[in-house]
């Protein structure tokens, strides 16, 4: 009988053991570093698209009717940060890029290129610039185009090329979708098919769900390594979720319960937005910009950061 008892008791431990979750694996990162803060140039206060390259990063910062948009590089290592010439114009700001939610950046026979979504559908839905150092020109437009209707995208991101083809990965809303481009077009439709759909009211921050996620907004995104980051935004609170093997998702995918980031900003307290997110080759830190307020007039402080801590596998 003592024997019987302790038999029943191990059984119970072992599924107990099972049952619980285990968090001790799971990552968090809530702090961060500010590398460069973006003025307010050609009246643009609001940051918007962003993309990370090997040495430096590109933000782009829209003005309220989104008639202006400022292109800003911030090198990596310093966080020195030069505002961009339109060399077509010999301006510092662009008239064609709407909201320039998300860009990404693309290398073709070792020139550079960026690629902008503008919000806006039509013929101008995905802008091709191609840059030189700090000045950049317009080289071309495209129409994005799903089940054969205009359709606008609010993030971009390049998942590979080969000889012939550039393949993308868009989104609009939660909703993610995939196109390609032959490799040198400069204008042209770019018919999307269906990729897959987020899942985020079951996504857990460090080891939590978030009650009121539905009222955060999504912005643009991060890949690298067959993963997503994505940022989403409530007043003060920006977090980023992750999800994984986007080479093969289909449907509804969901996030990694172990691996998530916040920022919870006393700081900003009106507003601490995160636009979009990048993973840096070199040391694997999620980069993002992001727009900071003390109160509604406050437009001084939207910058370029990092998380701490965090190294991309």
């Amino acid at each position: 009988m003592f024997a019987g008892k302790h038999f029943f008791l191990s059984v119970f431990l072992l599924l107990c053991t099972v049952m619980m979750p285990i968090t001790a694996s799971a990552a968090y990162y809530n702090t961060y570093t500010t590398v460069a803060t973006l003025d307010n140039a050609n009246g643009a206060n609001a940051a918007e698209g962003f993309a990370v390259g090997s040495t430096y990063v590109y933000s782009v910062k829209v003005n309220s009717d989104e008639t202006k948009a400022d292109i800003y590089r911030t090198k990596m290592s310093d966080g020195t940060t030069t505002l961009m010439t339109n060399g077509d114009t010999g301006t510092t700001y662009a008239t064609y890029l709407g909201h320039a939610n998300d860009v990404v950046l693309s290398t073709l026979d070792g020139e550079f290129y960026m690629f902008v979504v503008t919000m806006n559908a039509g013929s101008m839905s995905l802008v091709k610039l191609k840059y030189v150092g700090t000045t950049y020109y317009k080289v071309g437009n495209y129409t994005i185009q799903y089940n054969g209707a205009d359709k606008s995208m609010s993030g971009v991101k390049i998942t590979s090329k080969d000889a012939s083809n550039i393949y993308f990965l868009f989104k609009s809303g939660r909703t993610y979708y995939r196109g390609t481009l032959p490799l040198t077009s400069n204008s042209g439709t770019i018919n999307v098919t269906d990729g897959f759909y987020l899942n985020i009211e079951d996504a857990k921050v460090n080891g939590s769900t978030i009650s009121n996620i539905t009222s955060y907004a999504g912005q643009g995104f991060g890949y690298d390594n067959d993963t997503l980051y994505v940022p989403f935004t409530y007043q003060n609170i920006s977090i980023v979720l992750v999800y994984h093997n986007i080479s093969t998702a289909t449907g509804t995918i969901y996030a990694d319960d172990n691996l998530s980031f916040r920022v919870t900003s006393s700081t900003y307290p009106d507003l601490f937005e995160i636009e979009s997110v990048g993973i840096d080759g070199t040391n694997g830190y999620l980069w993002f910009n992001c727009n900071r307020r003390t109160d509604p007039s406050d437009t001084a402080h939207d910058a370029v950061a990092y998380f701490n801590g965090f190294t991309a596998p």
